[in-house]
């Protein structure tokens, strides 16, 4: 049984109008810091006991969150995470070792873990952008218990590609990924490698940039057939994988993808307009697809879309909002800025994150219809002056477990290197005199929270052991709220939505 939200909304009816909860607050959001990463010290690279500055999106197994910290740890090179979801426990499982060498910095692991975790049984398996035998990144994997560690392929900045900067898609034993650049033309790779580390295939060496230029001095677009510096990570749907490149494509603004899983078939499913300002699409994706159906979602730095696997029906369904600077030179808006993460989905809602803007330039946690309907910027992170108390600037997506989202921010909490949060939704009741009656109201859906199985209950006192029983009858929908009308007489009563 799902736990009853009791702190969510108590009132005795006698005395309804003392109250009242602000037209408009529908959902109630907690936000918790799980963990605050701590502070770095000593001369570059920076070290701490933990980690810092968390990048990517975490995974969440049973009540476990698995992430990597790109930098800190005991050698600055980055870290391997767990903890809890409520905030305990946390662990490091691996802590990369330090470099060595000039003009390279080579090691045997990996350094600077940017891209997130995937899980097969007991073993995560992940990507570092640098360090290895020739500074060019590697793939590895851990368990979850922070044993056996194995360094699975070592890049080399040749045709194998070089500086994964995303995490991994697993299908039976092959990882599939993305090198930012090497490659044969040093603009990036789709890759393959078994999970023991045997079988490294490159799939697909995106092609050479060709610059266009819009009068004789000044080059504007850098153009191919297929897209250049894949940032984001793949998406694996029967035989053929999706992504994003940065850049390239006809019109310079980067591509969405689809390949074969074998390499075959590469195809570019939309280009993305070039445009040093506005345009209608968006440009220059960082994060990774999600798939629901033959929809694939995304987000490029200044929008929302949605995309069908046969590359027709290309739709913008958000354009985040413009801004201005603050008198400390911070870019705010309404509703967030610079999305660089995959979304998630839920029923038909899309849930992200947007690295900067918000009222405070600390970034956003927000969700949108899949109709482009119901946009609702869900947090704000807080200002930040090196440190605060939630984290700013969250580039890394999040993880919905019930109603609750996960995810990291980069900068800020106590010592400014970066947080683990959670967001919980709950809905909210709102209560209205009328007369001798008084009337309950709560949404029937709303972004952030499943309804299923909601019911408003009451109790005549407080003292445990409290006796809550169904109100009956039950509500009545009126303008897509639940309602209930009761009249303001006789025994006091508290009322309280249960799940």
């Amino acid at each position: 049984m799902k736990t009853s939200f009791k702190n969510l909304f108590y009132l005795p009816a006698l005395i309804a109008g003392l109250g009242l909860i602000p037209a408009g607050r529908v959902i109630a959001q907690t936000f918790t810091t799980l963990h605050s990463f701590s502070a770095l010290s000593g001369s570059s690279p920076y070290t701490n006991s933990d980690g810092a500055s968390p990048d990517a999106t975490l995974i969440l197994s049973g009540n476990t969150l698995y992430g990597t910290a790109p930098y800190g740890g005991s050698f600055g090179k980055g870290t391997v995470f767990a903890v809890n979801i409520d905030g305990t426990g946390f662990t490091i499982l691996h802590t990369f070792t330090a470099t060595s060498g000039f003009p390279s910095f080579t090691n045997s692991d990996g350094a600077t873990p940017l891209g997130g975790l995937i899980l097969s049984g007991n073993t995560l398996y992940g990507t570092a952008v640098f360090g290895g035998s020739s500074d060019n990144g590697t793939v590895f994997k851990v368990n979850t218990d922070g044993t056996a560690f194995s360094t699975l392929h070592r890049f080399t900045s040749g045709s194998d590609g070089a500086h994964p900067i995303a995490g991994l898609v697993l299908s039976g034993n092959t990882l599939y990924g993305t090198a930012g650049y090497g490659g044969h033309s040093d603009n990036g790779t789709v890759f393959k490698v078994n999970t023991d580390g045997t079988g490294f295939t490159n799939l697909h060496s995106f092609t050479a940039l060709i610059p266009y230029y819009t009068n004789s001095f000044e080059t504007v677009f850098h153009t191919n057939c297929d897209g250049a510096f894949p940032q984001g990570g793949l998406i694996l749907s029967g035989d053929t994988l999706y992504g994003t490149a940065n850049e390239g494509g006809s019109s310079g603004g980067g591509t969405v993808f689809a390949i074969n899983a074998d390499g075959t078939g590469f195809t570019t499913l939309h280009s993305f307009s070039g445009s040093t300002s506005t345009n209608s699409d968006g440009a220059n994706p960082v994060a990774g697809l999600i798939l629901s159906g033959n929809t694939l979602y995304g987000t490029t730095p200044g929008t929302v879309f949605a995309l069908n696997t046969g590359g027709t029906g290309f739709t913008n369904l958000y354009s985040f909002t413009a801004g201005g600077f603050n008198s400390s030179g911070i870019y705010t808006n309404c509703d967030g800025a610079s999305p660089q993460a995959s979304l998630i989905l839920s029923g038909n809602t899309l849930y992200g994150t947007a690295e900067r803007g918000g009222s405070s330039g600390s970034g956003t946690v927000f969700a949108v219809n899949t109709a482009g309907t119901g946009f609702t910027n869900l947090h704000t992170f807080m200002a930040i002056n090196i440190t605060n108390s939630g984290g700013a600037y969250p580039y890394g997506g999040l993880v919905l477990s019930g109603n609750t989202l996960y995810g990291t921010a980069f900068r800020g909490g106590s010592s400014g290197a970066g947080t683990v949060f959670s967001l919980s939704f709950a809905p909210q009741l709102t209560i209205t005199p009328s007369g001798a009656n008084v009337i309950l109201m709560w949404l029937t859906n709303a972004a952030g929270f499943d309804y299923t199985g909601l019911t408003l209950q009451s109790t005549t006192n407080l003292v445990s052991p409290e006796l809550w029983t169904t109100v009956s009858p039950g509500p009545v929908i009126i303008g897509g709220k639940n309602t209930v009308t009761n009249l303001v007489s006789g025994t006091q009563q508290f009322f309280r939505l249960s799940q």
